[in-house]
């Protein structure tokens, strides 16, 4: 079994912001699937989905970012997961928009949805999909500019990376992080 967590805010005031980006790839892996997460276990919204013979738990917190922990810590202990059947989506500052990374365990990187995650779990030992959304252009503050959506000329641009980031999570499945990695970290997706 593997745990997918998309990382984001609660509430119609988030939606399609960059903060939330990991959040909507999750959101939209399910709905490719046939299915919309739901319930509400773990202080998520989330659902159990059978990919190409394996199990996976899809999984978006609603403990607002910097308590992502709280959620995904439940779910790994409820189903007794290895740490490393877990992938993370999130979203990246420090990588432009069209980039993706995947990685197989580190630090934070200044990410308090991750820090969470690392501080409950007690191990930093799990992948992540870190999904680049650039730096502000005009001079906003990094707290606004994350909390608010993409410039209309991004918007194009963002969709095609949830859909990459949507299948850096089908090769984890499938194929295992390295595969991921090779696969997609190579690549920069532009308008």
């Amino acid at each position: 079994m593997y745990l997918i967590a998309g990382l984001g805010n609660p509430g119609p005031q988030y939606e399609h912001t960059r903060h939330n980006i990991g959040l909507e790839a999750v959101e939209q892996w399910g709905n490719s699937l046939g299915v919309t997460l739901g319930s509400l276990h773990f202080r998520s919204k989330h659902a159990l989905v059978d990919y190409r013979g394996n199990k996976i738990v899809l999984l978006c917190p609603l403990t607002f970012m910097n308590k992502s922990g709280e959620s995904v810590g439940d779910c790994i202990h409820h189903y007794n997961l290895e740490v490393d059947r877990l992938l993370v989506m999130h979203d990246d500052l420090d990588l432009p928009l069209g980039k993706i990374k995947v990685v197989r365990s580190g630090g934070a990187g200044g990410h308090k949805g991750v820090s969470s995650i690392i501080h409950l779990l007690g191990s930093s030992e799990f992948s992540r999909v870190k999904i680049g959304i650039g730096r502000p252009r005009h001079g906003e503050a990094v707290a606004d500019y994350v909390l608010s959506c993409f410039y209309d000329d991004e918007k194009k641009l963002a969709e095609k990376v949830i859909r990459m980031a949507m299948k850096a999570s089908e090769l984890f499945v499938l194929e295992g992080v390295q595969a991921a990695m090779n696969h997609i970290n190579c690549r920069r997706l532009t308008i």
